[in-house]
């Protein structure tokens, strides 16, 4: 009798505390995952077959990301006391993504320079297979740049998918709202009650996202299986293990710096990160990370400004694979570049890269068209990493998504917007509160 009566109280809290994390998006994005490369392994051609999966899913996010954008940078800067706040903030995120992309730079250039991941392979480029080249021969300089801020009018921005473009639009109709005063109040009612509305729908679209990890996962095993991977697997590696000490060191000391601790963080953002580690888009997240780093104690005006901007300026991540992807190819084919031809390299990237902000496969896309701008390494190399690229872009992503949430607490501590305190309080939560917290 004492063991019947025993069984169920010991069992219900298992099943209770199961229940709870089968509910949790980050646990159910992580079995996707599992599934998605089990799948890939033993069935690929049922692996290859499910990439639709994953296109869905971004392509489902990409629809709701650009009203996002609208509603979280209008409101922002509309609800600010001054406009030259809103110029302060940006001013600062700037300076700050500059800084933090030049470091990346020169992070990925040292590793290559010491590790040298291409030497020794000996390519002859008579061999390779340039005509899967995405991105060779296009350009992607300053003047498309501008082309692409440039909306064809006002709210056909709005309703496109041009993010840059939106963001235009965006900060202009708030600082029209801003100086409009009480004629501009139900438009700004009007504003925050869509933002409530599309907030809900991106709550909703995100419970599809362990499908989309689970159809790209499962796509890019068996796709790139370890035959294809034999040759290039060092510098799969290399990356990854820069990518790691780039989080570890260099992002932990600016966390330390803000009173954040690095790892809480992470596990508080961990449903993004995965989302975004699987699914290889940085836009995929964007939405929760805003409503996040509000409840984090990070003020809106801050949050409104800096992750629009820093998701289309602010790529440590691709920062760190364009200096060592360069130096990879360079080296494969037997080409020593000097410090000053790899120091002109950085400089051109660093233009080359905001130039493609928002671009689909944008890092691929820069380094051909910084190869192509400086001509120290033959376009045609680019063949070598073209098919692991899409695993590489696990790493970028990962780093640009956990930067600019980074990013956005360096600025609001440093205007004085950020509740350290609150922080503290989120952040030391049972995991699982701060999901709940901000539904």
């Amino acid at each position: 009798m004492t063991t019947t009566t025993m069984s169920p109280s010991h069992t219900e809290p298992e099943r209770s505390r199961l229940s709870r994390l089968m509910r949790e998006l980050w646990f159910q994005v992580l079995l996707g995952a599992v599934l998605g490369i089990t799948v890939g392994v033993l069935l690929p051609d049922v692996g290859a077959a499910l990439s639709p999966l994953n296109d869905w899913f971004i392509g489902i996010v990409k629809m709701i990301v650009v009203p996002v954008v609208f509603c979280v940078v209008t409101q922002s800067i509309a609800s600010m006391d001054s406009l030259r706040k809103a110029g302060r903030i940006g001013a600062k995120a700037l300076g700050y993504f500059m800084v933090l992309s030049l470091l990346s730079m020169l992070i990925g250039l040292v590793v290559a320079n010491v590790f040298k991941p291409g030497a020794g392979m000996n390519i002859n480029l008579a061999e390779l297979d340039t005509e899967s080249i995405p991105g060779a021969g296009q350009a992607h300089g300053t003047v498309d740049f501008i082309d692409r801020i440039i909306p064809t009018n006002l709210f056909g921005a709005v309703t496109g998918n041009e993010i840059l473009a939106a963001l235009l639009v965006s900060i202009v109709f708030g600082c029209a709202l801003n100086v409009s005063g009480e004629k501009a109040a139900p438009i700004n009612d009007g504003i925050s009650a869509l933002t409530s509305v599309v907030f809900k729908i991106v709550g909703w679209v995100m419970r599809l996202a362990p499908i989309g990890t689970f159809g790209a996962l499962a796509s890019v095993v068996a796709k790139y299986g370890a035959e294809s991977l034999q040759q290039l697997g060092y510098l799969i590696l290399l990356f990854t293990g820069t990518c790691i000490v780039y989080v570890i060191v260099v992002l932990g000391v600016i966390s330390r710096a803000c009173g954040v601790g690095l790892f809480s963080l992470m596990r508080y953002l961990k449903a993004e990160l995965l989302v975004a580690l699987s699914t290889c888009s940085s836009e995929a997240v964007l939405p929760q990370l805003v409503r996040k780093l509000e409840d984090l104690g990070v003020g809106k005006p801050v949050v409104g400004i800096v992750i629009p901007s820093g998701f289309s300026f602010n790529l440590d991540g691709s920062a760190v694979y364009l200096t060592m992807a360069s130096l990879f190819l360079a080296q494969a084919v037997g080409i020593d570049l000097s410090w000053q031809q790899q120091l002109i390299m950085v400089g051109v990237m660093m233009l080359t890269s905001k130039g493609t902000a928002g671009i689909a496969g944008g890092a691929f896309i820069v380094l051909a068209s910084t190869i192509t701008a400086v001509g120290h390494v033959p376009l045609a190399a680019l063949a070598l990493i073209v098919g692991v690229d899409r695993i590489l872009n696990e790493g970028r992503v990962f780093i640009n998504v956990l930067g600019n949430a980074m990013a956005t607490i360096v600025i609001g501590k440093w205007e004085n917007d950020f509740d350290a305190e609150k922080a503290r309080a989120v952040l030391g939560a049972r995991p699982g509160k701060h999901e709940e917290a901000g539904k």
